[in-house]
């Protein structure tokens, strides 16, 4: 028997910590399965934190209002030293058997040093292996680390979850995971991207309806897309350098929301000297409305990256219906599908031709909206967080 309700807990580290990639998946599950399956009730492990309503707003979902979740940080002076890091390595798992949870879920690649001692069933989600796949990405100490986590959350682990195929095939290759204690369960994005009246009469009827959004001053009216961080792997260069190609046939802006350090700068000496300035507009960061009407009101997004676990920008330029080119390998078509399309990352010449085919031919635009938004629909948070109940039920 199954009891019911369960009592799941997360690690809710990256929830309020993280404006990017774990902290997206950690926010959009539990928002989800809060909302989706609210007679179960959630507990939620996070280092010490401020519980200000616009601590929550800020990242989009008011985890906080929700009656069938529970927020549990660090107490006293020794579990609160440094930021509640020690509180998650050494005594959660004390804290996980107080709450007498059925299962508890690390959803950033780690479960706690003492993960042996807690009575729940374990699940991990590991999101990716570009560390050991790409090691030259990573300083040796990093590598070193990451490398001991994933070892000890796949050992203690009772199932691991993998978030696409590319991830699931990679923890069997480097980590020697039974592919039997592994299941693939994909993430679901922001509903801000897909949760859109003329998104419904686009699904029940066919149809798309024209909608005004108000773009972010800085954002010109017409527009090539980046979404990412600006590192090495995520290859803006290359965009860049393909834009250029693409001058003074077609002069469309590329918008960029990201921001970065070392490569960063790279880009901006590659800008400068090819007197790009007026092209080239960076944009550090953006709320969920803002970066929403960025997604739908662009020409076209381009995702350049080298490798990654999942890719989730090309799935939320899908929801915005809006096309998308992006890299070929990787987990890229499990998140972009049959209307998107797919260059060699490394080749600004084919990368540059690609754009020009999509800004210029309206039939191939519309058929990329059209089969991307089709192929989103199984991302959406009422089917991912089905899937992901599903395995919990089967752990159990």
């Amino acid at each position: 028997m199954i009891p019911e309700p369960l009592h799941i807990g997360f690690d809710a580290k990256r929830v309020l910590f993280n404006q990017t990639g774990l902290g997206n998946y950690s926010r959009t599950l539990i928002g989800n399965m809060a909302e989706f399956l609210p007679k179960h009730r959630y507990f939620l492990y996070s280092p010490p934190l401020n519980f200000e309503p616009e601590t929550f707003n800020r990242v989009g979902i008011p985890f906080q209002q929700s009656a069938n979740m529970v927020w549990r940080t660090p107490k006293g002076f020794f579990s609160r030293m440094f930021g509640g890091s020690l509180w998650r390595s050494m005594f959660l798992g004390n804290a996980i058997n107080k709450d007498k949870l059925h299962i508890y879920h690390g959803l950033s690649n780690e479960l706690p040093l003492n993960a042996g001692k807690i009575k729940a069933r374990k699940v991990v989600t590991i999101h990716d292996l570009i560390f050991m796949r790409y090691p030259q990405w990573y300083p040796a100490f990093d590598r070193w680390m990451y490398a001991q986590k994933w070892k000890h959350s796949c050992s203690k682990a009772d199932l691991v979850i993998a978030i696409s195929q590319q991830t699931k095939q990679d923890l069997m290759e480097f980590l020697n995971v039974p592919e039997t204690k592994i299941e693939v369960v994909y993430q679901s994005c922001n509903p801000a991207f897909y949760n859109d009246y003329n998104d419904r009469l686009f699904l029940n009827h066919g149809l798309f309806m024209p909608q005004q959004y108000k773009l972010p001053p800085q954002v010109p009216l017409e527009y090539v897309l980046y979404v990412g961080a600006i590192t090495e792997r995520k290859n803006l260069l290359t965009l860049v350098k393909a834009m250029h190609l693409l001058q003074p046939k077609l002069s469309v802006p590329l918008v960029v929301v990201g921001k970065g350090k070392d490569y960063q700068y790279k880009v901006w000496q590659y800008i400068q000297q090819n007197r790009l300035e007026k092209q080239v507009i960076f944009i550090p960061d953006l709320p969920v409305s803002d970066l929403k009407a960025v997604y739908r009101c662009a020409r076209l997004l381009v995702y350049p990256s080298l490798f990654e676990g999942f890719g989730l920008p090309v799935l939320e330029g899908l929801f915005s219906r809006t096309p998308v080119i992006t890299s070929t390998g990787s987990c890229f078509a499990e998140a972009g599908g049959n209307g998107t399309l797919y260059v060699n990352p490394l080749n600004a010449e084919e990368m540059a031709a690609a754009i020009e085919t999509v800004l210029t031919d309206g039939a191939q635009q519309m058929n990329m909206i059209i089969q991307g938004w089709e192929h989103a629909q199984q991302f959406k948070a009422e089917t991912t967080t089905a899937r992901l109940m599903q395995v919990y039920k089967q752990l159990l």
